[in-house]
């Protein structure tokens, strides 16, 4: 079991739930906080930023490859320059930000872009690092934030088993085993046909190591299926509202279905349980609620059950149903009433 802060994750702990922000601030800070205080109020564990500059993420050219074409895109016809400029996160904003996060109780940290955002964020001490889908072929940055010591998140997005080794046993070579990966396909938004969270128990198998989901689906329903299936962190995009815009509004999470993911991932825990037949404890009042045979007409010592006063009914005080041909044509010992239990002790 890992631990972030004082949160414990792993199967015996709720799902570890990350808002993230992203650039859903629309270059407000005052908007900033409120995205604070909402998630927050919506109950989830931690928040998380993108720490880059336009510079440190791309080149200054807005041609060719560097402009998006993409039909599928929702950012086409923008240069990755001018989209990094719109969507990141003032550095001078991050302290303001962790500290409301602090003040509300909830933990804040970072997907640092380059080596220069890992120096950022360790001067604030921030309790972990997310490296996002398009970062985790970048083994250098994976090393120098695996020497931190710090928790290390890894989106798995379009990376091959072989990828993934790689960026796992490079932080594993820095000293640092304290990983957890997120299933997470990077297309924006993803769809449930496209999520493909039978891979989430393959990984921990594969690597052992937590794994979680990064889930770009509409709804709550595949982070739902994914706790099932072992995911133990669950991070979502969320927006104050997606009718308002902005680079990544119209595939994050309005604060009342943050609020529901809470609630439900945490119940979807709750609902694994382990392998028990038989009844619970809590249903053990629900047993004589069962049916059961019974004798359905008065009857007289010496008279043979027949279909009319041998009766399979609730609740379940008689004998079991399945002695129901047995009983039949036998005949009862003592007088009875319309509505007794049967009971061997009648019939012997």
């Amino acid at each position: 079991m890992i631990k972030i802060g004082d949160r414990e994750i792993g199967r015996d702990a709720k799902p570890f739930i990350i808002a993230e922000m992203s650039g859903n601030h629309n270059q407000s800070l005052e908007r900033a906080l409120r995205l604070v205080e909402l998630a927050a109020e919506a109950g989830v564990d931690a928040l998380k930023l993108q720490t880059y500059t336009a510079d440190t993420i791309t080149l200054d050219v807005h041609t060719n490859e560097f402009f998006i074409s993409n039909e599928n895109s929702l950012w086409k016809g923008q240069s990755l320059y001018n989209l990094y400029k719109q969507a990141y996160t003032p550095w001078e904003w991050h302290e303001a930000i962790f500290k409301k996060a602090s003040e509300l109780g909830i933990m804040a940290f970072s997907s640092p872009f380059d080596e220069t955002a890992v120096d950022f964020l360790e001067k604030l001490n921030v309790p972990a690092y997310k490296i996002a889908s398009f970062e985790n072929v970048d083994i250098p940055l994976i090393r120098k934030v695996a020497r931190t010591g710090k928790p290390i998140i890894i989106s798995t997005g379009m990376a091959s088993a072989a990828e993934l080794d790689e960026a796992v046993s490079a932080a594993r070579e820095e000293g640092n085993d304290q990983i957890i990966l997120l299933k997470c396909t990077s297309t924006y938004p993803a769809t449930p046909a496209n999520s493909n969270l039978a891979t989430i128990p393959h990984m921990r198998e594969l690597f052992n190591l937590e794994i979680g989901l990064s889930d770009h689906t509409m709804g709550v329903g595949v982070a739902v299926a994914a706790v099932t299936l072992g995911a133990t962190v669950i991070e979502k995009h969320f927006t104050i509202a997606r009718a308002e815009g902005g680079v990544d509004a119209s595939f994050s999470m309005e604060p009342h279905e943050l609020k529901m993911l809470v609630e439900e991932t945490e119940h979807a825990w709750q609902s694994i349980g382990k392998v028990k037949y038989g009844p619970t404890e809590a249903e053990l009042k629900s047993v004589t609620d069962r049916r059961s045979l019974y004798v359905g007409e008065d009857m007289k010592a010496g008279d043979v059950f027949t279909v009319e006063n041998l009766r399979n009914v609730r609740p379940g005080q008689g004998l079991p149903t399945k002695y129901y041909d047995l009983v039949l044509g036998k005949p009862i010992k003592v007088d009875v009433k319309k509505g007794t239990p049967l009971s061997w002790e009648l019939l012997l």
